[in-house]
């Protein structure tokens, strides 16, 4: 992998950070707008009004005292995930997979028990995890079931599907596959495989896991090759439609596949990162001038989400890698 100057990448239509905050967050995020997508409780109850399946609720813990109440509110499951409510990037979940009294499991298999549990909590509490660093609250959610059309895609985790949406329109997506380096976590940096997806099939089109070209699951073996995303004539629209749904103007929707549920969104980012250009081989930029150029924003969902697979689809499925990529420190 090699360092390109800021000209060329450019030239292959890569947006880099300063494009990013003040060329479309700036433009298109009114601030007052930011608590709705930051606040994942807000985003949740905003998404039920709205009709759109979300995972369940299963509690809640806004302040330090709260904490002697999580046993109890745990007796009853077997599975569950944790999440500061105003968390980013991935920070402070826990997910537990598995029970034995009071002895939980992670999906790597490593055991925590519920003092341990206690003191992530207390931590998430304490503002460790949140945005800013300011006091933080608990939420408690149920565990989505994989989706078996993952089952050798993704290791000891659920994977989701990264859309960046502007102006109501998905640009971009990208499937996050969790590994046994990012401990069952869809989190690119701690090393989740990132897929690049075509807009108008679904299929995978490039993979990278820390920045580096992979043609299959580090865990698994299994070739991204053949990896189709299904359900994707109903993930697109779903995206667009949280246009509608927040305001935001541009916009990361996080969706997974829940074997029984189907998809849901389970997070919305008013400032999405870049990485997404890593694992696409592609660049936002050609994409963005094609949306800014529309004179009216089509009031339909679904009628954005077929503009976008017919102008933004790359029609390549072999080589599933080009092995020309660019790296920045802005990504």
């Amino acid at each position: 992998m090699f360092l390109a100057s800021a000209r060329k990448l450019r030239s292959f239509g890569i947006i880099g950070m300063n494009q990013r905050n003040f060329g479309l967050i700036s433009k298109y995020n009114p601030r007052h707008l930011y608590p709705l997508v930051d606040d994942k409780l807000k985003t949740k109850l905003l998404a039920q009004k709205a009709g759109i399946t979300v995972p369940k609720l299963l509690g809640t813990l806004d302040y330090q005292h709260d904490v002697r109440k999580l046993g109890e509110i745990l007796a009853a499951y077997n599975q569950f995930v944790i999440k500061p409510v105003q968390g980013s990037g991935g920070k402070g979940i826990l997910v537990i997979s598995e029970r034995d009294h009071n002895l939980y499991f992670k999906p790597s298999g490593d055991m925590i028990s519920l003092e341990e549990i206690e003191r992530h909590v207390s931590n998430i509490l304490s503002g460790l995890h949140s945005l800013g660093g300011k006091p933080d609250s608990v939420m408690i959610e149920s565990l989505i079931q994989l989706d078996p059309v993952f089952s050798d895609y993704s290791y000891e985790g659920i994977p989701d599907l990264r859309v960046i949406v502007l102006k109501g329109y998905p640009i971009m997506a990208m499937l996050r596959l969790t590994t046994h380096a990012s401990d069952g976590k869809a989190n690119l940096h701690q090393g989740a495989v990132g897929v690049g997806i075509d807009m108008g099939t679904g299929a995978a089109l490039h993979a990278v896991q820390f920045g580096e070209p992979v043609q299959h699951h580090p865990d698994t073996r299994k070739t991204f090759a053949e990896l189709v995303v299904p359900h994707w004539e109903k993930l697109l629209p779903l995206a667009a439609a949280c246009y509608e749904m927040t305001g935001l103007g541009y916009l990361g929707v996080d969706i997974v596949l829940d074997r029984d549920l189907g998809p849901m969104i389970i997070e919305l980012n008013a400032r999405p990162g870049l990485s997404i250009q890593v694992a696409n081989c592609a660049g936002l930029a050609p994409r963005v001038t094609v949306i800014e150029a529309l004179k009216n924003i089509d009031p339909d969902p679904a009628s954005r989400a077929d503009f976008s697979k017919n102008n933004f689809s790359t029609n390549l499925r072999t080589p599933l890698l080009r092995q020309e990529r660019t790296r920045s420190s802005d990504l």
